[in-house]
């Protein structure tokens, strides 16, 4: 059994990755982030970051999956390259809009839903154009003021 040690954590670890940080104005379609859209990197332990060239981080907006544990300005990490599943919650591109939502298989039909008991689920073939950019992996929370990232 493998264990993660707390030194794994340290700035400067031979065993971290750099991961980008994408901002806010970002277009649909890319493969992967594009520098014009990046905002900096954190430095990450590996073992968290188990493939580096699919992974991006990129901040939540708003609190309609607060149910998730996702907050406002959480940090979502993100991993192109896990497929959706049943459950998983996803970075969609919804009419041009990334988007944190619940991917949920109902039947033959996959719907994005709000982790909030108060926002409905919507069927993907409601809109336009719908693409799953990919899986969170895990969300990064301050308990305290934070500084800007590097």
């Amino acid at each position: 059994m493998s264990v993660n040690r707390i030194d794994a954590l340290l700035v400067g670890s031979p065993d971290a990755v750099r991961v980008p940080l994408v901002g806010q104005a970002l277009c649909a379609g890319f493969p992967s982030p594009a520098d014009d859209f990046l905002e900096g990197a954190l430095e990450l332990p590996r073992w968290l970051v188990p493939n580096p060239p699919a992974t991006f981080l990129m901040q939540v907006r708003g609190e309609s999956m607060i149910g998730a544990g996702i907050h406002d300005r959480d940090l979502a990490c993100v991993d192109r390259s896990l497929a959706a599943y049943d459950g998983a919650v996803v970075v969609a591109v919804v009419d041009g809009q990334l988007s944190c939502k619940r991917y949920r298989i109902e039947g033959n039909r996959a719907h994005l839903a709000f982790d909030s008991p108060i926002l409905p689920a919507f069927a993907i073939d409601e809109f336009g154009e719908v693409e799953i950019w990919g899986t969170l992996r895990f969300s990064i929370r301050w308990h305290v003021a934070r500084g800007r990232l590097s």
